[in-house]
């Protein structure tokens, strides 16, 4: 490479004649095809190197004279018979001369340069008012462009096309043409879209176009490439000669695209002497003028770096990233684009040309579409999404497109946010390998290879056999839960992918843990009656900490395992959040999880207040899912110290839990505290009193809840959960596997295929492995969670808010401290969220050296938590004896609590703005 014009600002540089000279002598040059800007179009530069002994790839320098001057140029046309609009000779400096001269014409007219192109100087003049200051400013704009201030004024067609016809001349007086190119998408007169052939000329127009062209171009014994520009009447059909620009353009490859000549070779081989027809044509690539076909359709768009969201103005800047499209019938003319290539202010803001080609238009169009999106470009603001808006615009597409349809077409701005995910993902993945995955902080890594885990030997071609989701499907729900209660099999849910992961480690499992898995679930275990896979805490750390989408989740599972039940965790008015929504949310949530798959709710109350279910059991319903309504377990009804949670309490809840409408009524002893004896006498006393079937739920954080399983499955209850066998234990459920090998061969054998169960379970294995720093310090299980009773769920989570506050090692006095708040609070029902308050309450205490009296003590002041205060205000409801007063007036300082159901005071959301705000977030 070399350097002109040193010293020199750019523009002044590339006009550097001397200087150029110079470089090509130096460096022995033969001939200088000057492109198609700055001197391409200058005579002086085409003599100066005839002067010294170049060859100057393009016409002669008197042509260039009379046709880069386009008064000039015009009047060659005239003389060549070829229609032209209305327009002056060049204005004088007089302005009252201008005047006149455009009154002749008659307004609205276009101020155009003499000596330019590319839409510079060029300016609407609606009246006579307009025309001195337009005038000056676009003569100082054409003389810094093109070194000549020329102006001219021609009559505005309004509704107006611009099509152009390509050229190509020999030294030996044959000139032929190569078709025309369409260029009415423009924006300030400069081209932005260009297609061949013009989508709305029939044969006789093309031929009658290029006629003309040619008729110009003999006239003025033209050579090599050029262009002929004409306006077009989009009403009437007329066309009228623009200018000519005697030189190659930068739309010239969709021409090359439909006639497979090469133009630049061609200029080249013409300067060497070939004639047009030879017998070396082919080298040429100029063939005679009955041999030049139209084939197919091409259409170009120039990439930029113009910001179309600030005024298409530049952006300069360093490329983070850089990927271009491929592909057959796409071409790409680059420039100095690459990953790391810095974009100056001081160039051309061009990255590169994309000239796609196929048979038809809009095959062609759809072709430019896909290479559009195929692009990453990063680090500068592009116009990529504008030109994808033109390209697909319906105006676009047939053909209909004038030289205003930029300007009159505001929809082409809207632009869809860019995601930008690959660079996000990069970024993270760096910021990971170099810093470590935050989520591992002070956490002990994995030493040595993880194993993948081992997929069971099942092809997944095998068939997928019918299953409960097949059977609710076929029963609907009020016939499937009396199918429930007529199976003499006691029915099992598999908890590992909800409830067993979020007890044991957090809630960390990803998708692609479960995706994998999945399939082999649908043709291994069709007896399952369901899989608890959603809902609960899943859904917030999926987006939170996993940053997932728990809906695609839901999605993928579904199209993975059509055969069995999925079932969920619904908070009733709190949904999957930790607070009280309105009820129209809570009504949509529920219609789209049943639209994304969820085929079984499981609703809860965190305080069992049943009037606060039934928005959501209504909604279950009307969906058409089955709605399982579950009490919450707490405390121990044998207990005589606690007589707030008799069988009587349980039974009440039971009753009005099916007066409410549900299919199913559920067990959840969250906090796995639900004794064996206390099990079979509960479900005893459900099963005489309820006509529902009952499901069963427990966490084996004792290590004795698979005997409180059995004990319920004795007593007649129609489905347990459990998780496999290495996803079991401890916080999360009693083990699957080994529940339905103690049921072998009695009444209640659930018929489950046990090696499959197995299987299923060594990939679990290999799983849980992955996640081992997430799993809490717990070797096994402890009766202390008869003290504190905190839900298994909870109990990872809760210690690893303690980690996080560095009082991890006082977790003893933090379960001490959980069990005390329950009791400060009355003896509440704990589960999300009001487990979480608990939680909330403890940790406090601990951090602050607070006791159980502290907290009481009326005098002391005390900052309590938001979520405390939001409990004793009632945002998530009432206990059924409501919460102590003391403690209530103390934590509200004074005020009142609400009346009422929360929701019930909750105005509805406008779903459709909370959607676009979010979008905007």
């Amino acid at each position: 490479s070399y350097l002109v014009g040193e010293g020199k600002k750019p523009i002044a540089a590339y006009l550097d004649i001397d200087d150029i000279i110079r470089i090509a002598k130096e460096a022995h040059v033969d001939a200088i095809h000057p492109g198609y800007g700055f001197l391409s179009e200058n005579p002086d530069f085409a003599e100066a190197c005839a002067k010294n002994g170049i060859t100057f790839i393009g016409p002669k320098p008197e042509v260039m004279r009379t046709l880069g001057n386009k008064v000039a140029a015009r009047n060659a046309a005239i003389a060549a018979g070829v229609p032209v609009v209305p327009a002056t000779s060049a204005l004088p400096h007089d302005i009252e001369q201008a005047k006149k001269m455009a009154a002749e014409i008659g307004y609205p007219l276009m101020l155009k340069a003499s000596w330019g192109g590319g839409g510079r100087g060029m300016r609407v003049i609606e009246s006579e008012a307009e025309l001195p200051g337009q005038l000056e400013v676009a003569r100082r704009e054409a003389l810094a462009a093109f070194g000549n201030d020329e102006m001219y004024l021609e009559k505005l067609v309004r509704r107006a096309r611009h099509v152009e016809v390509q050229l190509m001349g020999d030294t030996h007086g044959n000139l032929v043409h190569l078709f025309e190119r369409d260029c009415s998408v423009q924006r300030r007169n400069q081209k932005v879209v260009e297609r061949a052939p013009a989508p709305y000329l029939d044969e006789a127009g093309r031929t009658e176009l290029c006629e003309a062209a040619l008729r110009l171009g003999r006239a003025v014994n033209y050579t090599h490439a050029g262009t002929v520009e004409f306006l077009m009447d989009a009403d009437t059909g007329k066309f009228y000669f623009i200018e000519v620009n005697p030189r190659i353009q930068v739309e010239h490859t969709v021409t090359e695209q439909v006639t497979g000549i090469d133009i630049v070779k061609a200029q080249i081989r013409v300067s060497e002497g070939v004639k047009i027809g030879d017998h070396d044509s082919h080298e040429a690539g100029i063939p005679l003028q009955q041999d030049i076909r139209l084939n197919g359709h091409a259409l170009q768009c120039r990439v930029t770096t113009e910001d179309p969201e600030n005024n298409f103005t530049p952006d300069y800047g360093r490329l983070v990233a850089y990927r271009s499209a491929a592909g057959f019938g796409v071409r790409l003319d680059g420039g100095t684009a690459y990953s790391g290539a810095v974009i100056t202010p001081y160039y051309d803001s061009l990255l590169v040309k994309v000239t796609a080609w196929a048979p038809t238009s809009d095959e062609a169009i759809s072709r430019m579409d896909r290479a559009l999106r195929e692009f990453r470009i990063r680090g500068v603001s592009t116009n990529l999404p504008f030109l994808e808006n033109v390209i697909n615009h319906e105006q676009f597409k047939s053909g209909e497109c004038i030289t205003r349809f930029i300007d009159t077409t505001p929809e082409l701005f809207q632009f869809a946010k860019r995601r930008d995910r690959a660079t996000r993902l990069l970024r993270f993945i760096g910021d990971v390998v170099v810093n470590g995955n935050p989520e591992m902080k002070g956490r002990k890594g994995i030493d040595g290879v993880i194993p993948t885990p081992l997929l069971p030997t099942v092809h997944r071609s095998e068939p997928i056999l019918p299953g409960s989701r097949d059977k609710f499907k076929e029963l609907g729900a009020e016939k499937f839960a009396q199918w429930m209660k007529d199976q003499p099999q006691v029915l099992l849910t598999d908890t590992t992918m909800r409830d067993a992961h979020q007890s044991l480690f957090a809630t960390r499992m990803r998708t692609a843990d479960m995706r994998a898995i999945a399939p082999y679930y649908a043709r291994m275990l069709p007896n399952l009656f369901s899989m608890e896979c959603w809902g609960g805490a899943t859904f917030d750390v999926a987006m939170r900490f996993l940053k997932e989408d728990p809906w695609e989740r839901l999605s993928l599972l579904r199209e993975e395992v059509p055969n069995i039940l999925f079932q969920m965790l619904l908070r009733a008015s709190n949904a999957v959040g930790y607070t009280n929504y309105a009820d129209n949310v809570v009504k949509h949530f529920v219609q789209q999880a049943a639209s994304g798959g969820v085929d079984l709710f499981r609703v809860f109350d965190s305080l069992n207040w049943v009037e606060n279910m039934r928005v959501a059991i209504d909604a279950v319903r009307e969906s058409g899912a089955l709605c399982e309504g579950a009490i919450c377990y707490t405390g121990d009804p044998f207990d005589p110290s606690r007589p707030k949670y008799s069988l009587k309490y349980y039974v009440d809840m039971a009753k009005q839990l099916e007066k409410a409408g549900v299919n199913i009524l559920g067990i959840k002893d969250m906090a796995g505290v639900c004794k064996p004896h206390a099990a079979r006498e509960l479900v005893k006393a459900l099963k005489e009193e309820v006509g529902l079937p009952i499901h069963f739920h427990t966490h084996d954080t004792s290590g004795i809840a698979a005997a409180s399983v059995l004990a319920a499955v004795e007593a007649g209850c129609d489905a347990v959960d459990g998780a496999m066998d290495a996803m079991s234990g401890l916080t999360s459920q009693p083990n699957l596997g080994s529940i339905a090998s103690a049921l072998q061969g009695t009444a209640r054998d659930p018929q489950m295929d046990r090696p499959a169960m197995f299987a299923i379970s060594q990939y679990w294995e290999g799983v849980r492995r992955q996640y081992e720093p997430f799993e809490a310090d717990m070797r096994s299980g402890t009766s202390d969670v008869y003290r504190h009773e905190m839900p298994g769920g909870q109990y990872t989570n809760l210690r690893e808010q303690a980690r996080a506050m560095g009082i991890d090692h006082r977790w003893t006095e933090v379960a001490q401290a959980y069990a005390d708040v329950n009791q400060l609070f009355g003896d509440i029902v704990k589960v999300t969220p009001t487990s979480k308050v608990v939680g909330d309450m403890a940790l406090f205490m601990v951090a602050n050296d607070l006791t159980p009296a502290d907290v009481q003590n009326p005098d002391k002041e005390i900052a309590f938590p938001e979520s405390v205060i939001s409990l004793f205000k009632g945002e998530l409801g009432f206990p059924p004896d409501g919460f102590p007063k003391a403690l209530e007036q103390k934590v509200l300082k004074g005020g009142q609590p609400m009346v009422g159901r929360p929701g019930a005071n909750l105005p509805p959301v406008d779903l459709a703005k909370a959607k676009e705000d979010a979008e905007k977030a």
